[in-house]
């Protein structure tokens, strides 16, 4: 687990200043997880420690005490290293669970952050920070606010992606199809909160989009109890005589 925190990625000839380093790191790492850190401490790492330091200070923080300390931990999910924000989404997760904090975390700027952290490029922190939102979806701020928020931009990855040529491969295709893919299993798990009509027009689109991945997606949603009007069922039957076995297999 240590060397993992202290790793880098290094140049494929390693030499001794290299070895100097890891070693360095990994006894800083050490002694971090060792210490007996103070809240105070721990906060104030993550606010200007550098990649180690946040990292160890995320995974060793036990509890919240208000939002500012809340709004300290999830400024890290956004603008850091890919380390620090998988440390900070898995503890996000496992804080928000408890029913102590979960109030801290019914703020717009952390909001804001969610929005961007459950398109994240690491995809360990996209399911991280969706399994989260499930511990607030029901507030009244996160439906007035953050549910808009993220049917807007939905729409507009489906109006980028669907006009996209596939056998382009370039990078801003296979980005913007990663960004969509998230947002509709964000989707799945928000469903009972966003009108039936809404979700609808979502799925008509996606359902059409030459990439498997999102129909999956689409499939994945049409297996919820509440979709079962005739046109969710065109669309299920459609889906099931898909070309591509994981879109069928729902």
């Amino acid at each position: 687990m240590l060397y993992y925190l202290c790793m880098n990625s290094p140049d494929n000839n390693l030499n001794n200043s290299y070895y100097e380093t890891l070693d360095e790191n990994f006894n800083h790492a050490l002694n971090l997880f060792e210490k007996d850190l103070s809240q105070e401490e721990i906060l104030n790492y993550l606010t200007k420690g550098n990649i180690l330091q946040k990292q160890i200070s995320a995974l060793k923080i036990t509890h919240l005490k208000n939002e500012s300390d809340t709004l300290t931990l999830i400024q890290n999910l956004v603008g850091q290293d890919g380390k620090i924000r998988e440390s900070v989404s898995l503890k996000t997760l496992e804080l928000i669970k408890n029913p102590t904090y979960a109030d801290y975390f019914n703020n717009k700027k952390i909001y804001d952050i969610f929005l961007e952290a459950i398109i994240d490029i690491n995809s360990n922190v996209c399911r991280n920070i969706i399994s989260s939102i499930k511990y607030v979806k029901n507030n009244e701020l996160f439906q007035t606010y953050f549910i808009p928020q993220f049917l807007e931009n939905t729409q507009k990855l489906i109006d980028k992606v669907k006009d996209f040529d596939f056998q382009d491969g370039k990078y801003k295709v296979n980005k913007e199809v990663f960004k969509l893919y998230w947002y509709l299993e964000t989707l799945y798990e928000l469903a009972d909160l966003i009108p039936t009509a809404t979700i609808k027009k979502i799925l008509f689109q996606t359902k059409n989009i030459d990439e498997y991945t999102i129909r999956e997606k689409t499939a994945k949603i049409l297996t919820l109890e509440t979709f079962n009007d005739n046109e969710f069922v065109q669309i299920r039957n459609e889906l099931k005589n898909d070309k591509n076995y994981y879109v069928r297999r729902f």
